[in-house]
C-alpha cells in the first residue's frame, strides 16, 4: 500500500550553498521505494541567495513540488542594508508562512497525504507544519536537523523566546520528533519532561551513494592516490589536507589550528613535514586571509572558491587527508560533511571535543585522529604524527562496513519505518498529547548508538 507524506522544507533544490538541501532531497527521492509517495512544499526560488540544480534536476523530476511566495528580509526588505527585526521573526524567511499554509492546504486536498513532515533549520517550516497539522488534523512529524536552542543559541532574546515557544508547540502537538544526533534528542527531552522518549527518534545525517560515482569512487588509502604514499616519502609533493565547506568563525573557530600551524612552521617543523592546507569555500575569506597573513602561514593555507557538490566530493577523494572542525558549542551536532568524508575513505584530522557527538561518530567508524579544537599545544603535537602516518600510508582508514550504516537510502527506510509505526499507532488507539497520538513507539531508529537498525 502506497501512502503519501507532505514534506515541508525551505532548503530544497535548486537552493545552493548549504548541505541542508541534500537530506530533504534524498529523502524525497528514496522514500517511494519504501511505500511513501512524497509531495514537497518549499519556497519560491527568489528567496534563495544562490541556485544550482546540480545533480537533482533529473533525480527529482517525478516528485510533485509546490513553491510558495517567500522573500529574504535581508535582501528584499532591507533599506540601506537594515531591516526591521519584526520582519525576521523567527527567521528572515517568515514571509513564506502565509503562502505556504495556503499552498499546503491545496496540496492536502489534491494529494490526500497520510501525514505531514517538516524540517528545521528554518524555523518557519515548523510554523507551517503546525498550521497545516491544525487545519488538516493529520499527524505531524517535526524534524530537528540542528537544535533550535543550544547553549547560548539563539543569542537574540526575542528569537530565543520564539524558538522556545515553537519547541513547546511541537512538544504538545507533534506525533513524533526526529533528531540527527543522540545528544540533541537527550537535550530536548531534558527541556521538555512531559514528552515521552518513545516519541523522539534519531535518524542521523548520511551520504548518498549516487553522489560517489566517477572520480569520487576510486579506492581509498594513500596507496590508491594518483601519486601515492611513495611520492610523499620521496618528497615529491606535500601532503594535501582539505577542508570542504563553510568554517564558521565562532562555531568552528580555526584560529587555534592556524596558531598551531604557525608555531610548527616558525619552529622549523612544518617545512620538513611538507603540508598544504586547502580550505574550499570557507566563507569569511577576507577575515581568514588577514589572519593567515598575520601568522605568516598564507603560503601553507590556501583559500579556494566554491565548486558544485559533485566536484567538491571529487576534490575530497583526491586529497591525501580531510580536515573536520566542530567547536564545543556544537557538541550536540555532527557536520553533514562528516558522513561524506567517511564515505570518501581518507584519513581524517578532526578538531573537535572528545565528548561531542562528532568525536563519538568518528570513534565508531575509525579512521580519524581527534584533537580538541581549542588545544593549540595538542594540535602541535598531533599534527606531525598525523602527517607522517598519512605520508607513510599507515594511518587507519574508516571502516567501510560501519560507514555503510549511514547511506542515505538506508536512512530513508528508517524514516519510512517511523512513518509506518506512527500510522499503525493512529489506527490502534489514540495515545499521547493533544490531537496527535504517540508515534513510532519502538526504540529510536537509526541511532548512532545502535546503527545496525535498518
Amino acid at each position: 500500500m502506497t501512502r503519501t507524506v507532505l514534506m515541508i522544507a525551505f532548503h530544497f533544490p535548486p537552493y545552493a550553498g548549504s548541505s541542508s538541501v541534500h537530506r530533504t532531497a534524498r529523502f524525497a527521492q528514496h522514500l517511494p521505494a519504501s511505500g511513501w509517495k512524497t509531495v514537497v512544499l518549499t519556497a519560491d526560488r527568489r528567496a534563495y541567495p544562490r541556485t544550482d540544480w546540480g545533480q537533482y534536476r533529473d533525480a527529482l523530476r517525478a516528485i510533485p513540488v509546490a513553491r510558495a511566495f517567500a522573500l529574504d528580509a535581508a535582501r528584499h526588505l532591507a533599506i540601506g542594508g537594515r531591516y526591521l527585526r519584526s520582519m525576521a521573526l523567527p527567521d528572515r524567511w517568515v514571509s513564506w508562512w502565509p503562502g505556504a499554509v495556503l499552498t499546503g492546504d491545496a496540496l492536502a486536498r489534491a494529494h490526500r497525504p497520510s501525514l505531514i513532515w517538516s524540517t528545521y533549520p528554518i524555523a518557519t517550516a515548523h510554523l507551517v507544519g503546525l498550521a497545516l497539522h491544525r487545519r488538516t488534523g493529520l499527524p505531524w512529524v517535526a524534524e530537528f536537523r540542528d537544535p533550535m536552542i543550544d547553549g547560548d543559541y539563539p543569542a537574540n532574546a526575542r528569537v530565543r523566546r520564539l524558538h522556545s515557544w515553537i519547541e513547546r508547540r511541537i512538544a504538545a502537538r507533534a506525533a513524533a520528533l526526529v533528531f540527527t544526533t543522540p545528544s540533541a534528542r537527550q537535550a530536548y527531552l531534558a527541556r521538555h519532561s512531559a514528552v515521552v522518549p518513545e516519541r523522539c527518534h534519531v535518524i542521523p545525517n548520511g551520504y548518498d551513494e549516487e553522489d560517489f560515482t566517477g572520480a569520487a569512487a576510486h579506492p581509498t588509502g594513500a596507496a590508491a592516490h594518483p601519486t601515492g604514499a611513495a611520492a610523499h616519502r620521496a618528497g615529491v609533493r606535500p601532503v594535501r589536507l582539505l577542508h570542504a565547506g563553510v568554517i564558521y568563525p565562532q562555531e568552528r573557530d580555526p584560529r587555534p589550528f592556524f596558531t598551531a600551524l604557525s608555531m610548527l612552521k616558525h619552529g622549523g617543523r612544518l617545512a620538513a613535514q611538507g603540508l598544504m592546507v586547502d580550505l574550499r569555500a570557507p566563507g569569511s575569506d577576507a577575515h581568514y586571509a588577514a589572519v593567515l597573513q598575520g601568522l605568516g602561514i598564507d603560503d601553507v593555507v590556501r583559500l579556494l572558491p566554491p565548486v558544485p557538490h559533485p566536484a567538491a566530493l571529487a576534490d575530497c577523494a583526491e586529497a591525501d587527508a580531510l580536515l573536520l572542525m566542530q567547536g564545543p558549542s556544537c557538541n550536540h551536532q555532527i557536520p553533514a560533511k562528516a558522513y561524506e568524508y567517511l564515505r570518501v575513505g581518507r584519513p581524517i584530522l578532526a578538531l573537535t571535543p572528545a565528548e561531542g557527538d562528532t568525536a563519538r561518530l568518528l570513534a565508531e567508524t575509525g579512521g580519524s585522529t581527534v584533537v580538541d579544537i581549542d588545544d593549540v599545544d595538542a594540535m602541535g603535537q598531533a599534527l606531525p604524527r598525523f602527517l607522517d602516518s598519512v605520508r607513510q600510508g599507515t594511518h587507519p582508514l574508516p571502516d567501510a562496513g560501519c560507514v555503510r550504516r549511514y547511506e542515505r537510502a538506508r536512512q530513508a527506510r528508517n524514516l519510512a519505518a517511523c512513518f509506518d509505526r506512527l500510522l499503525e499507532g493512529c489506527a490502534a488507539a489514540p495515545v499521547g498529547c493533544a490531537a496527535a497520538p504517540v508515534g513510532c513507539a519502538a526504540a529510536p531508529v537509526g541511532c548512532a548508538a545502535a546503527p545496525g537498525r535498518s
